[in-house]
């Protein structure tokens, strides 16, 4: 066995179940589990992957931004972790490019993108 042979046999068991298919252009929701104290809740984080990073799946992160008020808010999700508990995708918009980190500096029409409508 290689080392990247075993590599993927031991990272397995941890990886989620369809979470591979997300790229860049897609507007997703991200349900994330925290813990303050000693409770649990779920947080809800909308808004569109600008950037996905990472060379094997269990190092896969995503870079979604959302804009709130005048702000624009970005977070860093590590796609197969255990405090992420589901992965919505809601709309795929047309992009050309592996980041799309450009839409930061757009406003108003500029930054709209091409939705692509799934054949029912």
């Amino acid at each position: 066995m290689t080392n990247s042979e075993l590599l993927k046999a031991v990272q397995a068991p941890f990886l989620q179940e369809g979470r591979d298919q997300i790229k860049t252009g897609m507007e997703v929701e991200v349900y994330q589990i925290l813990k303050e104290g000693n409770k649990e809740r779920i947080q809800r984080f909308k808004g569109l992957v600008i950037k996905v990073a990472g060379k094997s799946s269990m190092e896969r992160t995503i870079t979604v931004r959302r804009k709130i008020g005048a702000f624009g808010v970005e977070k860093v999700f590590a796609i197969h972790s255990s405090t992420i508990q589901k992965i919505e995708i809601l709309r795929q918009f047309k992009v050309r490019r592996k980041s799309i980190k450009f839409i930061r500096e757009l406003t108003g029409k500029a930054a709209r993108l091409k939705e692509v409508r799934k054949a029912k």
